[in-house]
């Protein structure tokens, strides 16, 4: 029997590669998003199907979830990458883009995982993939409201482990660095759209994040490193994905806080 995936986020970038990925070897694939309709790629793969999902919208949940489950004999993963960043000065936030940052990439998240842990449970068994960011390990300029996301969905992970393990349910987290994906375009957002005392530091930042392109993985490659965490059969939590990302997590376990903070100044044009 085909093993089955339900994925959010799958209309670009890694969800899309991950789609792709486990329906080219026989895996069942419910492929979510918000506009299904405009979807042409992943319906030429007779294993995916397309749904309509919201995970900023509990209704959109509830109903996608019910008729996955109607149409798929079992799922067995679930891949929690529906998310985007925003970046900018915490100050020049407003409420309403601080709580859309939190719905769409941790709370949205939250509610994929209560609606399917009842199923993963009376199954004996299944896998929370969560995709977090190297930025959910460490943290870099200017992103404190997408850090504390994925810092939040990492810790989420961690302590769920302890209260699912005893139902055969692991729960994994995935931690990308840059990917060349459209993240930095139609999944970027910023904080403020006009002048601000922070522009100079900004344009900095930006400058350096630009510098660090070179090193970016491909969502295909993101998207082995998730179908490996899906079917390795360990226990294993975390998996940082991709060279940049591994090489910044090494750095950032070497120093010390304090000569962690300096390099990120230095290397970011942000030293006095």
């Amino acid at each position: 029997m085909s093993k089955g995936i339900i994925i959010t986020g799958a209309s670009s970038g890694i969800g899309k590669a991950a789609a792709i990925v486990f329906a080219r070897r026989g895996w069942q694939v419910a492929a979510t998003m918000r506009h299904p309709e405009k979807e042409t790629e992943l319906t030429q793969y007779p294993g995916v199907r397309l749904y309509a999902l919201d995970v900023t919208r509990p209704s959109s949940i509830e109903q996608a979830i019910k008729q996955v489950l109607q149409d798929f004999s079992q799922i067995d993963v679930l891949l929690n990458n529906a998310g985007y960043g925003l970046v900018g000065p915490l100050e020049t936030a407003s409420e309403e883009k601080i709580m859309e940052q939190f719905q769409t990439n941790l709370f949205g998240a939250m509610r994929m995982i209560k609606a399917l842990t009842p199923h993963f449970r009376e199954a004996g068994g299944g896998t929370i993939i969560n995709v977090t960011s190297i930025g959910g390990l460490v943290g870099l300029p200017f992103n404190a409201i997408y850090h504390a996301t994925k810092f939040g969905l990492d810790g989420l992970s961690e302590s769920l482990n302890y209260e699912l393990s005893p139902f055969n349910i692991r729960v994994k987290v995935v931690a990308p660095g840059g990917v060349v994906t459209d993240f930095a375009t139609r999944s970027l957002k910023q904080t403020t759209d006009g002048a601000s005392v922070y522009d100079e530091s900004l344009q900095k930042v930006f400058a350096a994040f630009a510098r660090r392109g070179g090193n970016y993985s491909t969502g295909e490659q993101i998207a082995e490193v998730i179908y490996g965490a899906a079917t390795d059969g360990t226990d294993k939590l975390r998996y940082v994905a991709g060279l940049d990302a591994q090489r910044l997590y090494d750095q950032w376990k070497a120093l010390t806080n304090e000569e962690f903070f300096t390099m990120i100044q230095q290397g970011y044009g942000l030293a006095e």
